[in-house]
């Protein structure tokens, strides 16, 4: 995507306490736009959101939230309903844009977050407010959860051959800058955008690789099948009619297994199956450069 440097806009930002909602505050303040965070809190009040936005004035809507833990209540309460009351105050205060973070995975829902995001992104598409939504693949963080093991000489954990699955993950910074270059852009208006990092695409293996050879360690591996995410789902959904605790327990394994077997990348349309070659790459940074920067930071 090409785009000239837009005009200062007065910006409300969702999510700014978040990993991927700091990275974008950062990035807007940057650029000179005029940014007000709302908390939490004010999402979940209907007459205080419409008030902060209308005290704003804000042009420019843009939504990082995302349900933490991607059960079904978090996932209604967060993934649609807070993203539905700012569409609301957003159309209210004015605004003539609402760009919304969302997540690739949602081209093949399984699981109840998934369903939530999707049904915002039916309710923004049709609401006839400027939009653009964003679907990124795989973050650094997501895969910076074994950097402690390696460095303590354990093996790092993949599942089946660690090749079960791909993505092009793309770091905090690149992402923030590919979000807010959506703003005024009228190459990204209207459209759902997949994006991913410089690639290529990599397994979990790969991941472990890169991680290894930054760390300066012979790679080792411990295989885990995501067919204990199957058994253990089925086990706590037999009780999930009688226990929201156990259902809830259930949705995490189900979670579990559908990171573990599915890629995060595009899905060919004609063939079915994920393509790293129709995912499109942005930004600068490697997950290399990302495990070298978290090891020597300590």
């Amino acid at each position: 995507m090409t785009s000239t440097a837009p005009a200062p806009r007065r910006v409300a930002l969702a999510g700014a306490s978040g990993t991927i909602g700091q990275a974008v505050a950062a990035r807007l303040a940057a650029e000179g736009h005029a940014v007000t965070a709302l908390g939490r809190a004010e999402l979940a009040d209907p007459a205080g959101l419409a008030a902060a936005l209308a005290a704003a004035q804000a042009e420019v809507v843009i939504s990082c939230i995302a349900s933490r833990s991607g059960a079904p209540k978090d996932a209604e309460a967060v993934d649609y309903q807070a993203n539905s009351r700012l569409l609301k105050a957003a159309q209210a205060a004015g605004a003539g844009q609402f760009i919304l973070l969302s997540a690739i995975c949602v081209q093949r829902p399984l699981l109840a977050f998934q369903h939530a995001k999707l049904r915002f992104e039916a309710e923004l598409s049709a609401s006839g407010i400027g939009y653009t939504i964003i679907r990124p693949t795989a973050f650094f963080k997501s895969l910076s959860g074994q950097v402690k093991r390696v460095k303590a000489g354990k093996p790092f954990l993949i599942f089946g051959d660690g090749n079960l699955t791909r993505c092009k993950p793309i770091s905090d910074g690149d992402l923030a800058r590919f979000i807010v270059s959506a703003i005024d852009n009228p190459e990204m208006s209207g459209k759902i955008l997949p994006i991913g990092g410089p690639g290529p695409a990599v397994s979990l293996r790969d991941a472990g690789e890169l991680l290894f050879a930054a760390a300066g360690k012979e790679p080792q591996f411990t295989s885990v099948s995501p067919k204990l995410f199957t058994y253990a789902g089925r086990v706590l959904g037999l009780g999930a009619p009688l226990s929201g605790w156990l259902a809830e327990k259930a949705e995490y394994a189900r979670i579990a297994h559908y990171y573990a077997t599915e890629s995060m990348l595009v899905l060919d349309p004609e063939t079915g199956a994920y393509s790293a070659d129709l995912t499109p790459e942005f930004g600068t940074e490697t997950l290399r450069d990302h495990y070298r920067r978290l090891l020597a930071e300590g």
